[in-house]
């Protein structure tokens, strides 16, 4: 089995505009946890593909997704997560915004617009829902129900009650890695490195009854636990565990285009993905656990913490260290993501046969070849 995509695939700046226009601007694009807009002005803004968008709870208590684009000459209105009052105001001319998106108030309005219609002039519409506890934005405002995207893929998610959850905020980590996005999403679904790159970091997941495939464009994983993990949490009672002792296992799949999962015995995560540039891809991570403020996440559970079991640190190699030694299967992740890319660069390079664990990689990059050639024909990709 042969790669589906060349080099230029990783490496060329009209590729990555071309992925940009037609995936990331035509899918769902995370944007955060529901709690991040839970109240009357909140919002969080996102980029998806080509767009800035924003989601802001209305005064009706409604949610609702714009364009983060001033209706007068396109300046971005809102950044990161926060909360405003009773309007969004720009920060070039002062164009006023009501939580609704109708424009309100332009100064000087009658010297320098006499006749201007403001109804017509409020902020452009995005889609906005909510799926197992996480925001979400469409570009496209009639873009319908999430369900639609995520409906097939589903049943084949972890059995975890992400509401009854709580954020773990030092898990939170954020970081660049210097390889392009599908080389970061290939290695997370890539089946063969786990018991390799991992051998000794993610040794307490038997990766020999690992369950895999594609559901549509997105793609699930499920393996159970190592035999002596298993047999280490039953001899302690007390562990912090957010799922029935006979559903232990982990879940991890790869929602298209970049939104991984991580949901494990005492951890559930998000591993959303962020295309910057063709060599360069942003990742963010947030960690959702049982009950926070009964005990302290970091100290009394971090070995048995599922997958994200080092990276909850935050702390991830730097060109001195060496991450293959470092016991953090993040580092070991995002050095192999960069010397891969960095090879890419050679003329003698060449990909070799793909191993049967490899196939999700093959199956991925035909999934980005249809939306590249406009055969895609999965749900709210239009």
């Amino acid at each position: 089995m042969l790669h589906r995509l060349p080099v230029e695939a990783y490496t060329g700046q009209d590729w990555f505009e071309d992925e940009l226009a037609a995936i990331f601007s035509r899918t769902w694009a995370y944007a955060g946890f529901a709690e991040d807009v839970s109240e009357p002005g909140a919002y969080a803004s996102v980029r998806a593909g080509l767009n800035e968008i924003f989601v802001v709870m209305g005064r009706d208590r409604r949610l609702r997704a714009f364009h983060n684009i001033c209706r007068h000459r396109g300046t971005q209105l809102l950044r990161a997560v926060g909360k405003t009052r009773k309007a969004i105001t720009c920060p070039y001319h002062d164009w006023t915004y009501d939580l609704e998106g109708r424009l309100l108030s332009v100064p000087d309005e009658q010297r320098e617009f006499a006749g201007v219609d403001k109804s017509c002039l409020g902020l452009k519409p995005a889609s906005v829902d909510l799926w197992r506890g996480m925001l979400f934005v469409h570009p496209d405002p009639d873009a319908g129900s999430i369900m639609e995207w995520f409906g097939e893929i589903e049943p084949h998610l972890g059995p975890h009650d992400v509401d009854a959850l709580v954020e773990y905020p030092k898990a939170r980590a954020s970081y660049n890695i210097k390889a392009n996005w599908k080389i970061v999403v290939e290695n997370y679904i890539d089946v063969y490195h786990l018991s390799h790159l991992h051998s000794g970091t993610l040794s307490m997941y038997d990766h020999a009854q690992a369950e895999y495939g594609f559901i549509g464009p997105h793609y699930a994983f499920r393996e159970p636990l190592a035999a002596d993990y298993a047999a280490d949490i039953e001899r302690n009672a007390d562990l912090p565990l957010i799922l029935p002792r006979d559903q232990l296992g982990v879940w991890v799949p790869m929602l298209f285009p970049g939104i991984g999962l991580a949901e494990g015995e005492s951890s559930w995560s998000t591993f959303t993905i962020t295309p910057l540039a063709p060599d360069l891809t942003r990742v963010e991570n947030r960690t959702r656990v049982k009950d926070a403020s009964a005990w302290e996440f970091g100290q009394q559970a971090l070995r048995s913490a599922g997958f994200w079991k080092k990276a909850v640190t935050g702390k991830y190699a730097g060109e001195d260290d060496d991450p293959l030694a470092s016991g953090d299967f993040t580092a070991e992740d995002v050095y192999a993501c960069e010397q891969q890319q960095k090879s890419l660069r050679s003329p003698w390079f060449e990909v070799g046969p793909a191993a049967r664990g490899e196939s999700p990689v093959l199956e991925h990059q035909e999934v980005v070849l249809r939306f590249l050639e406009g055969r895609a024909r999965w749900p709210s990709t239009r």
